[in-house]
């Protein structure tokens, strides 16, 4: 299943295989998506990463917050547990 962490901050400039590789050195990526606008399918700077497990996670947290990924810092946060247990996200309902 793996474990939810936003990333907000990116670049425009930036992919899905850059963020995996930078976030490889805290485990194992489940997955990297990039949030779009679904409309105009713009990038909107921000994107969700899941780790294989707990521990991964807040190794990720605690090591790439305030990284330097392209010409950004990065902001890296768990993603809060809401609404029964499914995972919620910020400016969202569920």
């Amino acid at each position: 299943m793996g474990v939810e962490i936003y990333v907000g901050q990116l670049s425009g400039a930036v992919t899905e295989d850059e963020v995996r590789k930078l976030f490889s050195v805290a485990g194992t990526v489940t997955s990297v998506r990039l949030v779009t606008d679904p409309g105009s399918g713009e990038f909107r700077g921000c994107g969700y990463v899941i780790m294989s497990t707990e521990e991964e996670a807040d190794e990720a947290v605690g090591l790439l917050n305030g990284a330097l990924l392209g010409d950004r810092r990065i902001a890296v946060k768990a993603v809060s547990k809401k609404f029964g247990g499914k995972t919620g996200r910020a400016g969202r309902g569920a």
